[in-house]
């Protein structure tokens, strides 16, 4: 396999992100590339006194080429005009000597002048003006500042606060940390307590009972029954209400207020604090619906890089080549460029090729709802395109499709299929959970479905399904068994009932 073959693979399994990064890269460091501008794009600079020419010369009462004239004038010359020394305008002397050499106007035109000198891109730079983020870290360490003047529970704090992650919970182990800083288990405690009192609430908790209970403390709602509650968030993860009401001794309202308590409190405090960047998805393939009924598919030119190959930088430079060492980088610089181009457009065109026929293939999902999701894989599609599996998976990695119902991955579309119980047109294995959710949404709570009763409504509506596949796809879903969806669904008075008598 040649390095310009890995090249073009590599380049179809990209991002449209990882594509522009690459493309960066390789404009930095082959001379032989350069960027394609868009239709109609940047030109001359537009001229500066185009716009205030005409107005200036009625003012003056003159015609505007004789009052635009321009001419040379050294730097006393323009001390003279301006009654003032230039070191007061110009900032160094690299700025005093271009204006030494730079065309001036006359002199009753200079009222503006002065200020547009003064303005250069090296004075100043416009992101430092733009706030940073500040990290949990950084937040943490401000409020260390202000609540302890004690340098040893400050060097044992910013040792706890390097040691927090980014969720807000204190990982390391306390006695070792106190043992490797020579500080006393006590202070190490009472470090870690302070830190736990900052902001935000619940930060510096070792586990998640300890973070909902700092913030429960600084709630006021820290009494034994809530103590209990904390200790065995097992069981409320588990649901099993009753257990909770017998440790807690509370009855069930109480113990529903105190699980709705719960909810309100934050599990990971530090999320709030220097969280990375969120990239939007940008999709790679546009689809719209056609005049003629059908779909029209179009790449998003907006994420393609377009580069082109400088022949006649080339040309120039390949006439002053000195040695055959020359000869051969230039050679090598402008093989490569011209396979980066092949490459790109071989990619937009695959990519655009295989988007087409994953919009033909699912035609009844554009149209109708993922219940209409057809049964589709590489194969399929490959077959259908005439390239081989590998560059259809290739392909479908890492992109995004735009249609009217939401942006989809491109292996959104490229489901299991499961059989049909009459013999009929299989089903999309993605299709069957969206049923699945459906009927497990629209169930009352006196009638609550089991995995059984969902695999004999699927199989009169011409499902041919297992119970162990019901199973996975509802855990897959997150959706709990009939047994705890029942309990959710009962009344307080009747689930602590219900709870008692099991």
């Amino acid at each position: 396999m040649t390095p310009q073959l890995m090249q073009a693979i590599k380049l179809l399994q990209l991002s449209n992100l990882d594509l522009v990064a690459y493309v960066e890269a390789e404009l930095e460091r082959n001379p032989l590339l350069e960027r394609a501008e868009d239709e109609g794009g940047a030109g001359e600079p537009p001229d500066p006194t185009s716009d205030i020419a005409p107005q200036a010369a009625a003012e003056h009462g003159g015609e505007g080429p004789d009052w635009l004239e321009t001419r040379l004038e050294g730097g006393e010359a323009i001390e003279a005009k301006l009654d003032t020394d230039l070191g007061n305008i110009y900032q160094d002397d690299h700025g005093r000597a271009a204006a030494e050499t730079a065309p001036v106007l006359p002199a009753e035109s200079w009222s503006a002048a002065p200020t547009r000198a003064t303005v250069s891109a090296d004075d100043y730079n416009l992101e430092a003006f733009v706030a940073g983020e500040k990290s949990l870290a950084d937040h943490l360490a401000d409020q260390l500042g202000v609540a302890t003047a004690d340098p040893v529970l400050r060097l044992v704090g910013q040792a706890i606060i390097a040691e927090i992650d980014e969720t807000g919970y204190f990982r390391a182990d306390l006695a070792e940390m106190a043992a490797r800083l020579g500080a006393p288990p006590a202070t190490a405690e009472a470090a870690l307590a302070l830190v736990q009192g900052f902001e935000p609430s619940g930060v510096g908790g070792r586990d998640l009972a300890e973070c909902l209970a700092i913030q429960l403390r600084e709630r006021d709602r820290y009494d034994p029954a809530m103590a209990a509650l904390v200790a065995r968030l097992d069981l409320v993860a588990r649901r099993d209400h009753a257990a909770l009401m017998r440790l807690c001794a509370v009855d069930a309202e109480d113990l529903a207020d105190m699980l709705a308590e719960l909810r309100t409190l934050n599990p990971k405090p530090g999320n709030a604090f220097g969280g990375a960047v969120v990239q939007p998805v940008i999709p790679d393939v546009l689809v719209r619906p056609a005049s003629d009924g059908g779909w029209h598919v179009e790449l998003n030119t907006g994420t393609l890089p377009r580069v082109l190959v400088d022949q006649t930088y080339y040309a120039k430079v390949n006439k002053g080549r000195k040695s055959d060492q020359d000869e051969a980088y230039l050679s090598d610089c402008l093989q490569t460029a011209k396979w980066l181009v092949k490459s790109l457009d071989q990619r937009a065109r695959t990519i655009l090729k295989v988007a087409t026929e994953i919009v033909r293939q699912q035609d009844g999902f554009l149209a109708e709802g993922v219940q209409h999701l057809r049964p589709l894989n590489l194969k399929t599609v490959a077959e259908a395109i005439g390239m081989h599996e590998s560059t259809v998976s290739r392909v479908t990695s890492n992109k995004y499709m735009a249609t009217s119902r939401g942006i989809f991955e491109m292996k959104y579309f490229f489901t299991a299929a499961i059989p049909s119980a009459g013999g009929g047109d299989a089903h999309s294995a993605e299709a069957v959970r969206h049923r699945i959710r459906r009927l497990i949404e629209e169930e009352s709570a006196d009638a609550v479905l089991s995995d059984d009763t969902i695999v004999r409504v699927l199989r009169d509506s011409g499902i041919d399904i297992a119970r162990r596949t019901v199973a996975k796809y509802r855990e897959a879903m997150r959706i709990p068994s009939s047994v705890q969806r029942r309990r959710d669904k009962l009344a307080p008075g009747e689930r602590s009932g219900a709870g008692v008598i099991a």
